[in-house]
């Protein structure tokens, strides 16, 4: 924090509900080890997952704290924002998005599927580089349980955990190759990666694109429900951010 700074403290707790902020919540909550920071912005490292955790409610000394983590001309990804952005930061990416919780999901484990790990990041990589789920690092595989199926000893699809608030547990990177698409991976894995949320005690949730009908009808027929809509964006920091905005 700056001198003389009486805003709270970075590992202040949040008034909201801990979904309406998650990577804060899981930031200063289970995922505490992963933080990076600078003042109260918090952020993953950069090869596990985009993810900046903001305060609630940022205020300047905050979207300048973050473009001293991120650097001039830096590029963030951010969620779950209050307000946008100052405008001289450029918005170069936004999509609407909705977050889905358990409602009544029929969770239950996966005879076929196979725990994937730092080993595996390589065939991960590459099945996500041809369905294009969104954001999976080198690390990514590190913020929970992943999940695979592989058919002809290829991975074929797979889904795991990501964000961690405290008492949920996020579920992503849901993937399926195009070669198997039609026969059910994807619900599967969502149902085993459930289970082993349940069985932890806490509630799965999960993001999706708003225009993405199919997936969210999937995530329903499944037994989630919609919980509230958010929005995704990148955007950058401008390249002439005033240093002095950072001491």
């Amino acid at each position: 924090m700056t001198q003389n700074d009486t805003r709270p403290r970075t590992d202040a707790p949040s008034l909201l509900h801990p979904l309406d902020n998650p990577a804060r919540s899981s930031l200063t909550g289970p995922h505490a080890h992963f933080t990076e920071s600078r003042g109260r912005v918090l952020r993953y490292p950069v090869d596990v997952t985009p993810w900046i955790a903001l305060p609630d409610a940022p205020d300047a000394q905050d979207w300048a704290d973050l473009a001293a983590l991120a650097g001039p001309g830096g590029s963030v990804a951010l969620a779950a924002l209050q307000a946008p952005p100052p405008p001289d930061w450029e918005i170069v990416f936004r999509a609407d998005g909705v977050q889905l919780v358990d409602a009544s999901v029929d969770a239950a484990p996966d005879p076929e599927a196979v725990l994937l790990g730092p080993r595996d990041v390589p065939e991960m990589l590459d099945l996500v580089a041809r369905t294009r789920p969104g954001p999976f690092l080198p690390r990514t595989v590190e913020l929970g349980t992943y999940l695979g199926i592989r058919r002809g000893g290829v991975l074929v699809a797979m889904a795991g955990e990501r964000l961690h608030p405290p008492g949920w547990t996020e579920i992503s990177g849901v993937c399926t190759d195009e070669s198997v698409r039609g026969q059910g991976l994807a619900s599967r894995l969502v149902l085993a990666v459930a289970h082993g949320i349940r069985e932890r005690g806490e509630t799965p949730f999960l993001h999706a694109s708003a225009s993405n009908t199919g997936a969210i009808r999937l995530y329903e027929s499944l037994g989630f429900r919609l919980r509230r809509r958010t929005a995704f964006l990148s955007a950058l920091v401008p390249a002439a951010f005033p240093s002095a905005h950072g001491t």
